[in-house]
């Protein structure tokens, strides 16, 4: 009875988030001073030439329909709620019209997920092994080096990192492309071929400030679970330094490690905006910038849609799994 409870006020806080999050998400973009419908009309008129008063007023009605912006503020809500978040259906996109948002999405949310998720899975393994390590053997010369790299490449804002990447070893060195180009070609090999050559600065960038953060944090926690007495406790039972590492230190370290890998793995539908940007990456939030500059309501409620439901379920599917990590959490 205590973990249907546990499990039911878990589902209550995640819906919640979600109808906060997506309601904030809808009323923010319909304070720009800009509106979609005059855009496209103004866009259209410049490529056909004149238009007639009637065919324009029209064509306004209609594209008001489709964009989600007919009727009262509360209409264009619940319409947005039922087919939006409900049915995943966000209307045309106003940069590519009329192709719908949502296929828009599915073309460039794959580039994204196959950077971001490999990129962060990384990080995460890597940092939380060196972390642990010298959080654990605080004292050897091996953790203080460690520790001092991971110090120094946290801090610097990974475009800045992006940027010297691209300079140095697309620029300078010609290794890699400086700005991707990946081939969309019906050649299985080749297309993953030329993914992983594009992928590779993007990734880079995003993995080395990313294990500077997961190491400090992993470092901090490891070493003051270190000095509890139960660890003090199996050293004097004679159990092997390996041994209180993984099912002492390590246990009780990594569940906020745990919280924090799946807000970033949820985070990473929204895409690494600035990486992609500088480099050029066919991902989503480069799209996320694109709808930005061209007012595309219909986008930018999409992809910040699907981001906010991904970092929800993923916390959720975190708070479910925390007794299995923690046997001090109890479904209470």
């Amino acid at each position: 009875m205590k973990a249907w409870k546990y499990i039911g006020l878990r589902l209550l806080t995640w819906a919640l988030v979600i109808w906060i999050g997506v309601t904030f998400v809808f009323f923010i973009p319909r304070a720009f001073p800009s509106d979609p419908v005059e855009t496209m009309i103004s866009r259209m008129a410049s490529m056909s030439g004149s238009m007639e008063a009637t065919q324009v007023e029209a064509l306004r009605r209609q594209l008001r329909v489709q964009f989600g912006l007919e009727g009262s503020l509360w209409e264009q809500y619940t319409t947005y709620l039922r087919d939006g978040l409900f049915g995943f259906n966000f209307g045309p996109s106003l940069m590519n019209y009329p192709t719908p948002v949502g296929e828009i999405i599915g073309r460039f949310l794959p580039y994204t997920l196959f950077l971001s998720v490999t990129a962060v899975i990384i990080a995460w393994t890597l940092g939380n092994i060196i972390g642990l390590l010298a959080g654990f053997r605080k004292n050897k010369r091996s953790s203080k080096i460690l520790e001092g790299i991971a110090i120094t490449i946290y801090p610097i804002p990974y475009f800045i990192v992006a940027l010297v990447l691209q300079i140095v070893f697309g620029f300078i060195l010609g290794w890699f492309p400086m700005t991707a180009n990946i081939l969309t070609t019906a050649d299985r090999g080749a297309f993953i071929a030329s993914l992983l050559r594009n992928s590779i600065l993007p990734a880079i960038s995003l993995l080395l400030v990313g294990t500077g953060w997961w190491i400090i944090s992993m470092k901090s926690l490891a070493s003051s679970v270190a000095e509890e007495d139960f660890v003090q406790y199996a050293r004097y039972r004679g159990l092997s330094e390996r041994r209180i590492g993984a099912s002492y230190v390590l246990r009780n370290s990594i569940l906020s490690q745990v919280t924090a890998l799946a807000l970033s793995l949820g985070g990473v539908f929204n895409g690494s905006l600035i990486t992609e940007i500088i480099f050029n990456y066919p991902g989503v939030g480069k799209l996320v910038q694109q709808a930005i500059l061209s007012s595309d309501y219909n986008m930018i409620l999409g992809t910040i849609t699907i981001s906010i439901i991904a970092i929800s379920t993923a916390t959720l599917i975190a708070d479910l799994i925390y007794p299995f990590i923690d046997p001090r959490i109890r479904y209470s």
